[in-house]
């Protein structure tokens, strides 16, 4: 795939955007601006009949730090064969299949490809596996195949993504199916593990949910043979996704049944907890093999101990909103206020999981009540921020840190892990009320309260029913920052990447509209 990016020189960063509208926007009725020629060419699937709650979104990211990938996890079979075709688009583009996501074999995961995969068992919430009572880090294998198809697969896929310095952003979806995934990987220290995320996570993801749905298929094989065998015994509802539902809504007392969903797919609140468990499940794997991976090439590349990234994942299936966030990224909801005055605010779905956050910064003190100085200048030993995080093996394994040099290496280590790989995450309903959600790293949120965020973009959205809000934030970003540092937005732009990091982070949003608004996206022109 040729990318589509703009480099107005050497220095500057990459700009990386997209756009996406479903299908039941009328096309042929649509007009482009005179200004607006970086239109989102995102090919619309022709199907009448869509599942989703959400009708378009955007994506807009801006680098600070300037970053290579360390070794051949960010580089080598994944950065070469997976990234690229995600790598900072234009637009959505169109997938007449995806061999990862439709057929779900075990021998097409990326991550099963580039190392050696040892027996182990499922995955646990904190990605760690005991035995005999202690925690052992092994590479966890993932389901097994089964005949079932998760409803993350789909023959119409739609992809976005790109990459910001250390930040890294994916885009998802099958109106066919009804779901769109949306994931932003805020990397630190280097970029491989961010760029291991956006090459194996959503795979991942996808097997969990495979066998999730299998199980509970076959838990509903076996309610209705026992049913059948005595009609005495009461059969016990549960989901049926994927498959046809004929059914009598009197059969079906047990499930919620999608509004937009024809074949009468059913959902209970079982299954909505089992969502959230696969994707507990598929951090917890991603979190094991990444680890797994820098053990096997600390000795030549100490520094990969130090690499890590935060996580945040959105996944949107018919009405239902699935949250999972490790770090200090945000999602933040728009919803009307309820009193008829057209006002709105903001819901944050998210934790913030920082040594900032009071309830964080004491559990970091009561695990560690032998350590006297555990939080040292507002950082984990001194080094880190953030209190939950994919990789940074060196906080949470005394081999790791030993494997650093000089002062990389933490100084009284006396207790890992410091920093927790146990996600928080939220399901939520989407209703009326709500009109979109703004997925973030943190880099938005270090110049914007939760509040300003929506009211810029609600104010932007309703003013440019054409325009792009995910880009307009980023431009709004960059004028605060210049303004907080005495600068002209033209100066801060020409500050090349890397030094520019004094003034702001790497920055990525995406903006999901929801409902069915006649309104679309435009991609952005480098900033």
């Amino acid at each position: 795939m040729k990318l589509s990016v703009e480099i107005t020189d050497p220095a500057s960063e990459l700009s990386v955007s997209f756009g996406y509208q479903c299908s039941t926007l009328d096309h042929d009725n649509f007009s482009v601006q005179p200004d607006q020629s970086e239109f989102s060419r995102g090919i619309p699937i022709q199907n009448t009949n869509r599942n989703g709650s959400f009708s378009c979104l955007s994506g807009a990211a801006l680098s600070a730090n300037a970053t290579l990938a360390n070794t051949n996890i960010g580089n080598g079979l994944i950065g070469e064969e997976i990234l690229p075709v995600l790598d900072s688009p234009k637009s959505f583009r169109r997938m007449s299949s995806s061999p990862s996501l439709s057929r779900l074999d075990l021998s097409s995961s990326p991550s099963q490809n580039c190392m050696p995969i040892l027996a182990g068992s499922v995955p646990t919430r904190t990605g760690f596996l005991y035995e005999n009572g202690n925690a052992t880090w092994k590479p966890m294998s993932a389901p097994m195949r089964v005949e079932s198809r998760s409803f993350l697969s789909g023959m119409d896929v739609q992809m976005a993504g790109g990459a910001a310095g250390e930040d890294r952003v994916q885009a998802v979806c099958s109106e066919e199916n009804g779901w769109l995934f949306c994931g932003v990987y805020d990397g630190f220290n280097g970029r491989d593990a961010a760029d291991f995320l956006a090459g194996t996570l959503i795979e991942n993801i996808g097997f969990y949910l495979q066998a999730l749905e299998w199980r509970m298929r076959k838990e509903q094989d076996a309610s209705n043979f026992t049913s059948n065998e005595d009609e005495t015994i009461p059969s016990k509802s549960l989901p049926t996704i994927g498959c046809h539902d004929h059914s009598s809504d009197s059969q079906r007392k047990g499930g919620i049944v999608l509004p937009n969903c024809s074949s009468g797919e059913v959902l209970t609140e079982s299954f909505r907890l089992g969502v959230m468990d696969c994707l507990i499940r598929a951090l917890a794997q991603a979190e094991t093999d990444f680890m797994y991976m820098v053990e096997q090439e600390m000795d030549d590349r100490p520094d990969l101990v130090s690499v890590g990234s935060c996580v945040l994942l959105v996944l949107l299936h018919g009405k239902d909103l699935y949250v999972l966030n490790l770090g200090d990224s945000r999602a933040v909801l728009c919803t009307s206020d309820n009193t008829g005055s057209g006002l709105v605010k903001a819901i944050q779905l998210t934790e913030t999981h920082t040594v900032d956050n009071e309830t964080e910064c004491s559990k970091v003190i009561a695990d560690h009540p032998d350590d006297p100085s555990p939080i040292v200048r507002g950082r984990l030993k001194g080094k880190l921020r953030v209190t939950r995080a994919l990789g940074v093996g060196y906080l949470k394994k005394r081999e790791m840190n030993d494997a650093l040099m000089g002062i990389l290496r933490v100084r009284n280590l006396c207790s890992p892990p410091y920093v927790y790989t146990a996600p928080f995450t939220k399901s939520h309903r989407v209703s009326e009320d709500d009109q979109f959600v703004i997925v973030g790293s943190d880099g938005l949120f270090d110049f914007f309260s939760n509040d300003e965020v929506v009211q810029i973009a609600h104010a932007f959205i309703q003013e440019n029913p054409f325009g792009d809000p995910a880009k307009y934030l980023v431009e709004q970003l960059v004028l605060r920052a210049a303004e907080s540092a005495g600068f002209s937005t033209e100066e801060l732009m020409s500050i090349p990447v890397g030094r520019r990091r004094k003034y702001h982070d790497d920055v990525t949003i995406i903006v999901i509209i929801l409902g069915n608004k006649q309104r679309t996206s435009t991609a952005s022109t480098s900033l």
